[in-house]
């Protein structure tokens, strides 16, 4: 038996696996990956918490309404060690992370808060940096840094600088993404080369050298989405694929929305560095972060548009279809490797690399 895309259907009802044991007393580095761990946190601790119907969305960011508009609403937290990589730093990611979640939503970033949290003994050219490269990166993005906070915690208590944004955005009128509005038959396209901000920080981090400089691809997606907006408001669901990685955000998606997911292994674009990483080091790049980059499911009568609108945009330019949205298998991402088999792309545990944004 196979589906619409020539791939066998998948029997999962009958397939067994013994689950893994994962109740622990205490919190663990994998909670904070954007796996399985993240979302049993969320679901069982904080949603039951804290309740109400916005919270319950649990997309990139929050879509309220208030006083007769639609704003988008999302916060987020930075612990990258090192706090400065190649292509970026701790300032860019708080700025382009929260700009990036918004956009995701289709808002474009208006206002952000900024709250540093210092460990006692860090050096003020330090913080100077840091505050400098928030500055340029929001100036970047188009974006205000509009109020913010410091707190600071004895010496051994902290890792040098931790930053906290949230940020505002409108929505425009007619735009509608959420994961609920895929369908099978939305294609899938990823706006390029996936993996590579993960890599960049754990060369630097751990002092490995791959033969060439990796830098992060850390950069603000409002000016793509706007792009891609102005092809059609009918886009059905963004995401930028951070913690976890690509297969995280499929999985989020296939699972939110009922639908499976089919990718064409070899249309997924991993820089040959960033591959000869992950093949040196045992990792796999689906699940590797990325700070710069988006996945759309796009309603196939506009995928042609939608892409050509993306390679015009200089963050798209590498834009790829990698796949579709399909009935069968719902709420699993599955791959087609070039080999002619086919694997199933999990939603990770934890998280293959820490502190990576």
């Amino acid at each position: 038996m196979s589906d619409t895309t020539g791939l066998p259907t998948l029997d999962v009802e009958a397939w067994t696996c013994p689950a893994p044991l994962r109740e622990r007393p205490r919190v663990v580095m994998g909670h904070g990956g954007g796996g399985v761990l993240s979302a049993e946190l969320v679901q069982q601790i904080f949603a039951p918490a804290f309740g109400g119907e916005a919270l319950a969305q649990l997309g990139d960011s929050a879509v309220l309404s208030l006083g007769g508009a639609r704003l988008a609403f999302s916060t987020d937290s930075y612990v990258v060690r090192p706090l400065f990589f190649p292509g970026g730093s701790i300032g860019d990611l708080a700025v382009n992370g929260t700009v990036n979640d918004l956009a995701m939503s289709g808002a474009r970033a208006a206002y952000l808060s900024c709250g540093f949290i210092l460990e006692e003994g860090v050096e003020l050219d330090t913080v100077t940096r840091v505050a400098r490269a928030m500055g340029a990166a929001a100036r970047t993005a188009g974006v205000e840094v509009a109020t913010g906070d410091t707190k600071v915690v004895e010496a051994g208590h902290g890792d040098g600088i931790f930053v906290n944004t949230a940020g505002i955005g409108v929505v425009p009128p007619g735009v509608d993404l959420r994961p609920q509005r895929v369908v099978p038959g939305d294609v899938v396209i990823v706006s390029g080369a996936i993996g590579v901000h993960g890599v960049a920080i754990m060369s630097v981090r751990e002092g490995l050298e791959f033969g060439v400089e990796i830098a992060s691809d850390c950069a603000p997606l409002g000016g793509l989405v706007e792009a891609m907006l102005a092809v059609t408001p009918d886009l059905h669901v963004l995401r930028d694929p951070t913690r976890g990685g690509l297969a995280a955000a499929l999985n989020e998606i296939a699972s939110a929305s009922g639908t499976g997911v089919v990718l064409q292994e070899r249309a997924v674009p991993v820089p040959p560095s960033v591959a000869n990483a992950c093949a040196i080091l045992g990792l796999d790049p689906m699940y590797i972060a990325n700070e710069g980059k988006l996945v759309a499911f796009v309603p196939r009568e506009h995928a042609d548009a939608v892409l050509g609108a993306m390679r015009a945009h200089p963050l798209g330019a590498d834009a790829v279809i990698i796949g579709e949205a399909v009935e069968a298998h719902p709420g699993m991402v599955v791959a087609r490797t070039g080999l002619g088999g086919t694997r199933v792309v999990d939603l990770p545990i934890g998280e293959q690399l820490p502190r990576i944004c």
